[in-house]
């Protein structure tokens, strides 16, 4: 398990600033996008329509589709804005870390972070996974598969720094299963800050993984 020393270093670093839209159209269609995710939570994809969109927008109908052909394209963007977000700020925070238990911590920290702090969005992602169709489910699903990669790379250099065997594939679907719905329960009145959250489930995941497995146990070949 990481020391004290270790969690103190993570809850200390300094977190990564979004980045501000750097033109007048980007930040227009961020503030768009951020109408669009309400709408969208509110409704649902299926039961929202652009008319409700220009209106939560401050848009025109006939400019929303001028630079959005349709709502499956405003669900495209949100998508795609958040997963590339999340994956940003993760490459970010990782930089010059070495610790494999630290950069797991780093992991989860982040992905908690984003998520309650924009729980409309992963509302939406999680009850619209499978709307989108084509390039815009492909492009979506490319940056998902990096993103899943990348958790894949850090349980292994775990696993090969400090000698463990147990299965990538389950380590790194149960953790997500351990964070993906914590928009759906997490209350502020009652439950920690997303820092001290991630500290605690760090600490549950990772006494699971390097816990070594009972005598009879299967191993990952």
């Amino acid at each position: 398990m990481a020391t004290l020393s270790t969690t103190r270093r993570i809850s200390v670093r300094r977190h990564p600033e979004p980045l501000a839209p750097a033109t007048r159209y980007d930040r227009r269609l961020a503030e768009i996008l951020t109408h669009a995710t309400e709408v969208f939570c509110k409704k649902g994809y299926e039961g929202a329509s652009m008319r409700d969109l220009s209106r939560a927008s401050g848009m025109s109908l006939a400019g929303l589709y001028y630079y959005f052909e349709s709502k499956e394209r405003l669900l495209f963007l949100i998508q795609k804005h958040t997963f590339t977000t999340i994956v940003e700020r993760l490459k970010a925070r990782l930089e010059g870390v070495s610790d494999a238990e630290e950069r797991i911590r780093i992991f989860i920290l982040n992905h908690l972070e984003y998520f309650l702090a924009n729980q409309a969005a992963m509302k939406v992602l999680s009850h619209e996974a499978e709307v989108l169709k084509n390039g815009f489910a492909a492009e979506v699903a490319a940056i998902k598969r990096e993103y899943y990669r990348i958790c894949v790379g850090l349980l292994d250099d775990l696993k090969g720094e400090q000698d463990l065997q147990f299965s990538t594939r389950i380590a790194v679907l149960s953790l997500f299963g351990m964070m993906n719905w914590i928009y759906t329960w997490h209350n502020p009145r009652v439950d920690a800050d997303a820092a001290a959250m991630a500290r605690e489930m760090a600490d549950i995941f990772l006494c699971g993984v390097t816990t070594p497995a009972k005598p009879g146990k299967d191993k990952e070949r």
